[in-house]
């Protein structure tokens, strides 16, 4: 059934919009009763119906596995984050050195999907945070950016889920998030444009206070 143009003309501006409607990804209460092999199954069946709704023949050497590939590349890779089995252990220690300034991990790389065109969004994130007793492993900072990155993503909402899991996990406000992006949904297609690139910032606590914000940001400038 086709939908009417005035659907199609609300779908299209959400989508370059950038609307998202929660902090939570959207999922629905049933989403693990299937396992991954059966997801992978499902999708590999309806790839290929894509596929060959464009026209591509797949008795080809070089595209008759490829439905088989998208289908473990969703379930086991790009959108491994959706599963919370798949999250990693936030485990955090006592700051026995009584180093009481900001800490900052800059340049972690990460790879996500837009939720609205499920095309590459590709970035850095820089994170910084104060401790009130406690800190945190450094690759686990790593970690939990590409966990919450692995999944159908806005890059509003992917600021805010690191932010709010770091803040729970250091048991403390004092914590800052900055991310920068090249959105393929921009330069592919659309507007195309090569060359903008979207940054979001979210923080709490101290970094509420400007001078502390600024030092943060200095900091990063510093290779």
């Amino acid at each position: 059934m086709h939908m009417d143009l005035l659907l199609k003309e609300e779908i299209e501006n959400i989508g370059d919009n950038h609307v998202y409607t929660s902090i939570d990804t959207p999922m629905r209460t049933d989403a693990f009763e299937k396992s991954d092999e059966d997801k992978m199954e499902n999708i590999e069946f309806h790839f290929r119906k894509i596929m060959e709704e464009l026209g591509l023949d797949l008795t080809d050497d070089s595209l008759k596995g490829t439905p088989y590939r998208v289908a473990k590349m969703f379930v086991k890779e790009i959108f491994s984050g959706l599963n919370p089995q798949n999250k990693p252990k936030m485990s955090v220690f006592d700051n026995k050195y009584q180093y009481d300034k900001v800490l900052i991990e800059k340049n972690i790389t990460f790879s996500s999907f837009c939720e609205h065109h499920f095309l590459p969004i590709i970035g850095k994130a820089h994170i910084g945070y104060i401790s009130s007793g406690k800190v945190i492993g450094l690759s686990k900072l790593n970690r939990i950016v590409d966990y919450y990155a692995r999944r159908p993503q806005v890059q509003e909402r992917l600021t805010v889920q690191i932010l709010n899991d770091l803040k729970e996990a250091l048991g403390t406000d004092d914590v800052i998030v900055i991310m920068n992006a090249d959105h393929m949904c921009v330069s592919t297609r659309g507007i195309k444009d090569h060359a903008s690139s979207t940054t979001t910032i979210q923080y709490g606590g101290k970094f509420n206070n400007d001078e502390t914000r600024r030092e943060f940001l200095k900091l990063l400038d510093l290779d």
